[in-house]
């Protein structure tokens, strides 16, 4: 691929507490001849730190970092790294965490609910003047911006109005874990049960939730009010 503004490589940094989205997104990196990856932080503390070094072209921050928000590393690479493209790749599908990310300097928002591989094709993307939006996301922002339906016009019926989801205590103890960003493995080890049994909830909760996804369900989850 042709060098991307006079440079041999995209120089990618990375803000992710997930150590398997990390070791596969660098895999993937590592196999891309135009993408380079410059640094990789675990925590907000050290996503700032990395600010200190020279500027990246693409800076990839997760928002639910251990010691705080990635929005606060957003904020202050949009300072200091003016030319930098960022984008979000996180869990959090709620409005008030779009918004914050996107005021704060953010030109992409992703959620975990693609292969790290795909990633490296909305890293061009983003570079070349893109901003990727995952359709849940795109779809809120349309939804906040839509014009409100005339005053005149009558209330749906009670019986058209969607009924929350009801789950049972122990999917909605692992609803919150998934809402948190914990991974299968680690919510087996909190409940002390098998990898299985908790794929066994995730299907679940899919299923009463009516999505597909991790991202669709906290999504859903939120809406409902269940999280």
């Amino acid at each position: 691929m042709e060098a991307v503004k006079g440079t041999s490589h995209i120089r990618v940094a990375l803000v992710e507490d997930d150590v398997h989205f990390q070791n596969t997104l660098t895999s993937a990196i590592a196999s891309a001849p135009d993408i380079a990856l410059q640094s990789v932080a675990g925590t907000r503390a050290d996503g700032l730190k990395a600010l200190d070094l020279a500027p990246a072209d693409v800076l990839l921050v997760d928002l639910g970092l251990p010691d705080g928000s990635g929005i606060d590393v957003i904020r202050a690479a949009h300072r200091k790294w003016p030319s930098c493209n960022i984008m979000v790749n996180t869990t959090f599908a709620d409005e008030a965490h779009v918004i914050q990310s996107l005021e704060a300097g953010a030109s992409g928002y992703l959620l975990k609910d693609s292969a790290p591989k795909n990633m490296l094709d909305e890293i061009r993307s983003l570079q070349g003047g893109g901003s990727p939006i995952s359709p849940l996301i795109a779809r809120q922002i349309l939804l906040r911006f839509r014009a409100p339906e005339p005053a005149a016009l009558p209330a749906q019926p009670d019986a058209c109005k969607s009924t929350p989801a009801t789950l049972s205590a122990r999917e909605k103890e692992v609803l919150e874990y998934i809402t948190k960003g914990f991974t299968a493995d680690e919510i087996a080890d909190l409940l002390s049960v098998s990898r299985h049994t908790v794929l066994t909830y995730f299907r679940r909760i899919y299923s009463k939730l009516e999505v597909n996804s991790k991202a669709e369900a906290i999504f859903e989850a939120r809406a409902q009010g269940l999280v």
